[in-house]
């Protein structure tokens, strides 16, 4: 058995001594991309409640000359991101004030399949009559989708205040959710079990300086791909009776990067997926794809001594299951915490097996010898009701941390676009214990925490235990935080198991039950899982020879 494992298992490059990808590491040579940029600031957005507000803010006086470019998987026209302030109005004034407004938003599958091409048109056309050109774009794999999701603001006038914002949250209903998670008041059709309006969890980042102007890339090179947005006929033909453009207009010429932020220490590496697609419709900017999104991650966890701190909305796929087994046998002083939604967010007899399938397969993944270091949980409101994890966090040992568009399943690492920022702060963490990793070598030296990992974990942590700012002398050493964590979890678990008596425990946090189907409907579910909720979207040859 272990002989047949090893030779299952992926092969990986030889990764440098570093936490982040060189240009060769990144695997895509057709890239403008730099590898990384230095001295930048970057803010953790938690919520709609933040990032919405900090949003409006920023396009409210855009104007002549400004640009505003935007990519997404969904965007809804009457989604509120201010108290009388929609989508559509706040995109509209940007493109009515002579700001140039660019959008790529993914033209989706069929409604009984996805169902927000309507949605997307929509808000389409309303800046489109404005001014502005946002196009629908089906460059993708079959059952593919363009997953990535961020805004950039350039100003050429004072490109000291250039922004970009980057992650999980669209601008869609059920984003604007707060620290209460009381649920937005305009929600989504979404499965039962999260109530008539879902509490939703999410994170996004704010940045300004040099790697602005690299978000502002991954952008140029999609807008700048000469495939028609879809080649399906039933698509163009509805497409042009909506007036919605098939071709990209010409942007503006790119201006100078971003200067560094005064202070500003993060070094930001873009990572992204993008698949292989056939020779005539190949990505000119990553012919092959690019799996950087993976790749990132798994050098990043070689160096993982301690905690590693994630937050999912899937955590599927053996592979991801492979990976995180590695990384445990190598460190036997390693654990990982994971909190992923409590149920799918698929419902019926065709989507609800494959989800629960997918759901088990990186625990299966795991040796039984280090199957206790990997705790899964979820959170619930103070009425036991689930509340949806829609973040895609890993913090590795508080000194590498990535948020974004991509969650852990081979989809997100393979099959549709992607893109996520991972932060390796200059500045440290100060705080006892100042060192988060023993040396990994000869020659390696212990690294001290960073504060921009540190600060995202504790924020995320206090959050699940329910904790204002402050109180969290307990989990500044990640070994003790992870035990404060499993404690606070089985606190409310035995409360619950108990018939609720007395008062409840503090904190939201529950051991997430691996819910199951049955043997057979798991073995229905696998084709319809593989080729439908989480594909490949590698190469053929790196499929046989295990590669990424």
């Amino acid at each position: 058995m272990g002989i047949l494992r090893k030779l299952l298992r992926h092969r990986w490059p030889q990764w440098n001594s570093d936490w982040l990808l060189s240009h060769a590491e990144r695997g895509n040579d057709a890239t403008d991309l730099q590898p990384w940029t230095e001295s930048n600031a970057v803010r953790t957005l938690i919520h709609g409640s933040e990032y919405f507000p900090r949003l409006v803010r920023q396009l409210h006086d855009v104007g002549e000359g400004d640009l505003v470019l935007l990519a997404g998987w969904r965007m809804d026209a009457e989604q509120l991101i201010d108290a009388d302030l929609s989508v559509a109005d706040a995109l509209v004034r940007a493109a009515e004030s002579g700001a140039s407004v660019r959008g790529l938003l993914w033209r989706s599958h069929p409604s009984w399949l996805v169902g927000s091409w309507e949605k997307n048109k929509e808000l389409a056309q309303m800046v489109n009559r404005a001014g502005g050109a946002i196009l629908l774009d089906h460059r993708v794999r079959r059952f593919g989708s363009q997953h990535q999701k961020f805004i950039v603001i350039r100003r050429p006038a004072d490109p000291g205040r250039d922004v970009a914002f980057v992650g999980g949250l669209d601008l869609a209903r059920s984003r604007a959710d707060d620290w209460d998670h009381g649920g937005d008041p305009l929600p989504r059709d979404f499965t039962d079990a999260y109530g008539s309006t879902p509490a939703w969890h999410d994170v996004h980042l704010q940045i300004r300086g040099p790697a602005v102007g690299q978000v502002e890339q991954v952008f140029r090179e999609r807008w700048s791909d000469p495939q028609p947005m879809t080649l399906l006929p039933w698509h163009r033909h509805a497409d042009q009776l909506s007036g919605l453009p098939q071709r990209p207009s010409a942007l503006p010429a790119p201006t100078p990067p971003p200067p560094p932020v005064d202070g500003g220490g993060a070094t930001v590496q873009l990572l992204r997926t993008y698949p292989h697609r056939r020779r005539t419709r190949a990505y000119p900017f990553a012919p092959q794809g690019e799996f950087s999104v993976a790749r990132g991650f798994v050098k990043a966890l070689q160096h993982a001594r301690h905690l590693v701190y994630i937050e999912d909305q899937y955590l599927w796929s053996s592979e991801v299951g492979e990976v995180l087994d590695e990384a445990l046998h190598r460190n036997p002083a390693l654990h990982i915490i994971a909190v992923r939604p409590r149920h799918p967010d698929q419902e019926g007899l065709l989507k609800l097996p494959p989800s629960l399938l997918g759901r088990g397969l990186p625990i299966r993944a795991l040796r039984p010898s280090v199957r206790d270091r990997l705790t899964v949980l979820d959170i619930e409101k103070a009425d036991g009701a689930p509340i949806y994890v829609h973040a895609k966090v890993v913090i590795i040992d508080d000194v590498w941390a990535s948020v974004g568009s991509a969650n852990l399943n081979r989809r997100s690492w393979t099959h549709d676009s992607e893109l996520s920022v991972a932060v390796l702060d200059g500045d440290t963490d100060s705080r006892h214990p100042i060192e988060s990793a023993t040396a990994a070598g000869p020659g390696d030296t212990a690294e001290r925490p960073r504060r921009f990992a540190r600060q995202l974990r504790l924020q995320l942590m206090r959050e699940h235990l329910h904790r204002h700012e402050g109180d969290d002398a307990d989990l500044i050493d990640p070994t003790q935080a992870a035990q404060v964590i499993r404690d606070s979890a089985e606190a409310l678990d035995l409360w619950h198991e108990g018939g609720q008596v007395g008062s409840r425990p503090p904190g939201r946090l529950r051991r997430h039950d691996l819910q199951q189907g049955s043997a057979w409907q798991l073995a229905l579910a696998s084709p319809l899982y593989r080729t439908m909720f989480d594909p490949d979207g590698r190469p053929v040859r790196r499929r046989l020879t295990r590669r990424f």
